[in-house]
């Protein structure tokens, strides 16, 4: 059954519901959402989006009122959003140039259109391979305040 089924807007999961959801990812999960609590001190904020795209509850997180990522609940994995934005842009793609991230997120870099409001990199994390790539990324907002 999908996530938005599963939990409407009217019924809100526990953090171990989410867990549950993602089966075989919790490990991944619970690497990427300590690092992010230990290292930015950012609170986790559940949400509800009506987005088409990535419907039903996600996780936020934000550190002075700029966003770091989005977590989406999957079966069995999960996606992390970061938006890389006109600021970050430079320091992201001198990065893709020298090797720092793996060929799945600069392709999906490359893939994605530059708007108004940045890349959308919605990342799909199968493996803890791509966590490395989503810390960088994280660093690199929170270093372009």
């Amino acid at each position: 059954m999908k996530w938005n089924e599963l939990y409407n807007s009217d019924r809100i999961p526990s953090i171990e519901d989410i867990r549950a959801y993602i089966g075989e990812a919790k490990p991944n999960w619970d690497k990427l959402v300590l690092y992010i609590e230990e290292t930015y001190k950012a609170k986790r904020q559940l949400d509800f989006s009506k987005c088409s795209a990535q419907p039903g509850w996600n996780v936020k997180y934000k550190k002075s009122g700029k966003s770091l990522c989005t977590l989406y609940p999957m079966p069995n994995h999960f996606i992390v959003l970061v938006v890389v934005g006109a600021k970050e842009e430079d320091e992201v793609e001198l990065a893709m140039e020298v090797g720092v991230f793996s060929e799945y997120v600069k392709e999906l870099y490359q893939k994605s259109a530059f708007s108004a409001l940045g890349r959308w990199l919605m990342i799909e994390i199968k493996h803890k391979d791509v966590l490395n790539d989503i810390k960088r990324l994280i660093e690199i907002r929170v270093r372009s305040r």
